[in-house]
């Protein structure tokens, strides 16, 4: 089988969309060496993604920019919006996987069409982006439904989503979990995990978070339930992730209730570095209001490290039966749940052992086989 990818995030994106494509391109390539995979970029410029190197100079893999009249005059973005459908057919490939909510428009007639829809936040939270990314991706979104032969969810919740807000046939859907990388999984010793917490200047006893700084990902409910918990315990935050102008209300907010010097901001951990900064994590507490996924829950569970979230969305589906569910708008019920894992040694561990057998449900070996039977079944029909 020669499969296509519109790979534009694996090469340089290296949060949610970039990470989502790289775990894909990986477990493909490891567990299916002997099917030939061609990568698409619209540019081949800048520094490509350290864990995609790898992939690059395996023989099954083949990458490809514009060339000619569209590298020419700097029309790449067309290249990849109205071309690569006829590019990947020209290159012999059997289907075209879209990995980020996208595929070209105007649909070869022979070439099978696979898209990942990650969420359509863009339709629940419209407020949250300007008119004309709106616009983009509600136009982008609606024509990958239409032209793919298949769809695949990273959740039910966002199958659930295709199917209320674009209509799509539940036949058409398939659910796909993505997992998270092995290093995750792996047990660092103490010298490793001192040198890094050593590197950051991180405290010894704290609560993590990792994500992008932004409303919807909802850290000012953890500092608001640290005003909660002062009387009680004075553990320290970590906020691991993108600076934005949110950071300002959280500082704001910090400042006000006397807790800045139990908040630390790290916005450049490094990805080889981010799982020794999970093990090194009292908990992970992850009260976002809404998410495709939710792959960092995931992370904190295959660190062994027990994990709060928000009820509702997707969270129960990576975070398992066992971990801790609170409403994303009450940071009393947060306070009490960080209580309980600070109080209660037993139950965290005990949330630890349960959280690593609940994320064997996302193995790379099963997750690339069920990717490779979505596209024996397109490619069949």
């Amino acid at each position: 089988m020669k499969i296509g990818f519109d790979a534009k995030r694996a090469f340089f994106n290296h949060t949610g969309l970039g990470n989502y494509s790289r775990f894909v391109l990986r477990t493909l390539t490891d567990h299916f060496p002997h099917h030939q995979y061609l990568l698409y970029s619209p540019r081949a410029a800048g520094k490509v993604h350290p864990e995609l190197q790898p992939l690059l100079e395996l023989p099954n893999v083949q990458a490809s920019t514009p060339s000619g009249v569209m590298a020419q005059f700097g029309l790449s973005a067309l290249w990849r919006s109205y071309s690569l459908a006829k590019v990947a057919a020209a290159h012999g490939a059997d289907l075209l996987h879209g990995l980020s909510n996208e595929l070209p428009f105007g649909k070869s007639t022979k070439l099978k069409q696979v898209v990942t829809i990650h969420d359509v936040l863009f339709l629940r939270y419209p407020h949250l982006y300007n008119l004309l990314d709106l616009s983009i991706y509600k136009q982008k979104t609606a024509w990958a439904c239409k032209a793919a032969d298949k769809i695949i969810a990273v959740s039910q919740q966002t199958a659930q989503d295709l199917i209320d807000f674009y209509k799509v046939p539940a036949s058409k859907i398939e659910v796909v979990y993505q997992g998270c990388h092995p290093s995750f999984r792996e047990e660092y010793d103490s010298y490793v995990l001192d040198r890094v917490a050593s590197k950051y200047s991180l405290p010894q006893d704290f609560i993590l978070n990792v994500g992008t700084l932004e409303p919807r990902k909802n850290a000012l409910l953890i500092l608001k339930a640290l005003t909660q918990l002062r009387s009680k315990t004075k553990p320290s935050l970590v906020l691991v992730g993108k600076e934005t102008e949110y950071k300002n209300e959280l500082i704001a907010y910090a400042r006000k209730e006397n807790l800045m010097d139990q908040l630390y901001f790290r916005h450049n951990v490094s990805f080889e570095d981010l799982p020794k900064v999970y093990q090194l994590s009292r908990m992970f507490v992850y009260p976002s209001v809404f998410e495709g996924f939710g792959i960092p829950i995931l992370e904190a569970l295959c660190s062994r490290v027990p994990v709060i979230t928000s009820k509702g969305s997707c969270f129960d589906e990576a975070g398992g039966p066992h971990s801790l569910y609170i409403n994303p708008n009450d940071p009393e019920e947060l306070a009490d749940a960080i209580l309980r894992i600070y109080n209660n040694a037993t139950m965290a561990t005990k949330m630890t052992i349960d959280g690593v057998a609940h994320s064997l449900n996302f193995e790379e070996e099963r997750l690339a086989g069920h990717l490779m039977q979505v596209y024996e079944k397109v490619l069949g029909s």
